[in-house]
């Protein structure tokens, strides 16, 4: 493929050895983003930090920061997400759309040098204001795109396996940032600001890296077939899968089809129309916009955002001094991470509800036991009584509340936005998920502080009702994706009903009805490609000119017009 750069890794690896490239390189993309969120929480108790963006003193006789400015301590922190990510997202998914996988993936890793770096120099306030919101759009405009790009390149298999390894790396990013951090905690001069910048500087390592060796890394084939470069999607592909046994070939064909039915289906490619579903047909794009946008809202009001804020609170309740409430903070960090590869060997096992299932039950769980004994041993501490006992009880359930967050609600709200959108606006779909995800970190980052202050660890009771209403939401509203193609999820959604119920029965009469349209899931087939003449074990077929998403096409007539029209599915 004369198209493709002779540097390009796809012309040299193939299958598992090239997958595990492109998942090394989008897995980069996500330590950036840990990396930047984990670093502030070492940085806010800096106190050359907070007297030099003026919202804090040093108490020399507490050994922490007194926060003066609560209001200017929480702006700094929610500019990154808003505007910063949620603006970031949709510039993400607009350009990634227009111009490719990989030329946003390089834009964004070099914007987001220019605001860490920003970041790391500054001077005042309304400087960090300005660095943290360039660095917000930055890592918005990633985390737009990363995940699409992971998805359109992994097999519908292995998909969610994909993911979870980069989701990882992204809580190693946060590991990385909160030792790092503890390391310059020891340099010689306490008021230096060298221990925050430092720490904020490190960040320009992989985006540099990134910047270089994402050119190297293949286009996702899914974009190619969308603006019509289908010989090099062809060549990717082929090196993607293998080419001796047409599964390359079928899935090829099977984007194509899927491109040409969305195109024939909807005709709305704007934020807006996609927010309100304009003219997106059987396609109701909207409904996948509000699902993937509340995903991420609901995933930091299950307690996450709670127990980041709350977390050092419960450890100073349960009388851990200064010094070693830093080791048990990034001790659970590592549990964190840990705890993460459950859901590499599971979640395309069990599928991505029911790993939201555990994970609510579990989370809840956790989230009522730390309320009930943080309560206790404020008591047992009022009345003069033992605390360890309660006061260890209570840090137990913060760390496996940590724990199973990580192998469960971390890394499927940001799967399933890149999983569920129409190729046509799956960037751009994506990108809403991002806004969700800012949405629900700048609210709790706002709101939180507040309502501590007034009902202390009767918080973490609220966060776990919140557990117990995700499950009925996942059961009724969220349809599964595991072990379906990208092109299935068409089908998946195609039902005028907001019930996973009924998408389910629809999905399974248009995917009866429309066998030309799952080639890649399939086995057995012989099919012969009317363009490649090519002849093998799964290959697809041309899009029929009668096919449609409307199950009630299909549900009507005699059964005289069925056996007809199953003879002629079967001549194709």
């Amino acid at each position: 493929m004369d198209n493709i750069a002779s540097y390009n890794v796809a012309r040299k690896y193939e299958k598992r050895a090239l997958l595990i490239l492109i998942n090394c390189v989008a897995g980069l993309s996500i330590f950036f983003f840990g990396y930047d969120q984990g670093v502030m929480g070492g940085v806010n108790g800096n106190r050359n930090y907070a007297s030099t963006m003026g919202f804090g003193m040093f108490d020399e006789q507490q050994g922490l920061v007194t926060i003066q400015h609560p209001l200017l301590q929480g702006g700094i922190i929610a500019v990154y997400y808003l505007p910063g990510t949620l603006f970031g997202a949709f510039l993400g998914g607009w350009f990634g759309d227009r111009y490719g996988r990989i030329k946003t993936i390089a834009v964004a890793a070099l914007w987001a040098v220019v605001g860490a770096t920003l970041q790391c120099s500054a001077q005042n306030a309304k400087w960090m204001f300005c660095a943290r919101t360039l660095n917000g759009i930055g890592t918005g405009i990633l985390n737009a795109i990363t995940p699409v790009w992971a998805t359109e390149t992994a097999s519908h298999t292995s998909r969610g396996q994909f993911v979870s390894i980069e989701f990882t790396l992204n809580i190693f990013g946060v590991v990385v940032a909160y030792w790092i951090e503890y390391g310059t905690s020891f340099y010689g001069q306490v008021n230096s600001s060298f221990i925050w910048r430092f720490p904020i500087a490190f960040q320009i390592v992989p985006l540099i890296f990134l910047f270089f060796v994402v050119w190297a890394m293949p286009e996702s084939p899914r974009w190619l077939v969308k603006v019509g470069r289908e010989e090099e999607a062809r060549f990717i592909l082929g090196r993607l899968r293998g080419e001796g046994d047409g599964a390359a070939e079928a899935e090829f064909q099977d984007i194509r089809n899927i491109v040409e039915l969305e195109r024939k289906t909807s005709s709305q490619s704007s934020y807006l129309a996609m927010f309100f579903g304009w003219k997106s047909g059987k396609l109701h794009t909207g409904r996948r916009v509000q699902l993937v946008i509340w995903l991420q809202i609901l995933q930091e009001w299950i307690g996450i955002a709670g127990i980041t804020i709350y977390g050092p609170t419960i450890f100073t309740i349960a009388g851990v001094s200064p010094q070693n409430r830093l080791w048990i903070s990034g001790l659970n960090d590592i549990t964190y991470m840990f705890a993460t590869l459950i859901c590499v060997f599971t979640l395309d096992r069990i599928g991505r509800r029911w790993t939201l299932y555990w994970g609510s039950v579990g989370q809840g769980i956790c989230m009522f036991c730390a309320g009930g004994l943080a309560r206790a041993t404020i008591n047992a501490k009022n009345s003069g009584g033992s605390t360890s006992g309660v006061g260890g009880g209570a840090i137990f359930f913060v760390f496996l509340f940590t724990a199973i967050f990580g192998a469960t609600w971390l890394t499927v709200p940001w799967l399933y936005p890149a999983e569920i959108f129409p190729l046509e606006v799956r960037a751009r779909g994506n990108a809403w998920g991002v806004v969700g995800w800012s949405i629900g970190n700048g609210w709790t980052v706002l709101l939180l502080p507040t309502i501590f202050a007034k009902l202390e660890e009767k918080t973490l009771y609220l966060f776990g009702a919140v557990n117990v209403v995700t499950i009925v939401v996942v059961w009724a509203l969220y349809p599964e994706t595991n072990q379906r193609t990208l092109e299935e999820m068409d089908l998946v959604f195609a039902s005028d009903s907001i019930w996973n119920w009924e998408a389910e029965r629809n999905f399974k009469i248009l995917k009866e009805q429309n066998p030309e349209l799952v080639q890649a899931t399939q086995r057995g087939n012989s099919v012969v490609d009317p363009e490649a003449g090519f002849k093998g074990g799964r290959q697809g077929s041309l899009v029929p000119k009668e096919l449609s998403l409307d199950a009630n096409e299909y549900g009507n007539g005699s059964e005289e017009e069925k056996v007809v029209a199953g003879v002629k599915h079967d001549r194709l």
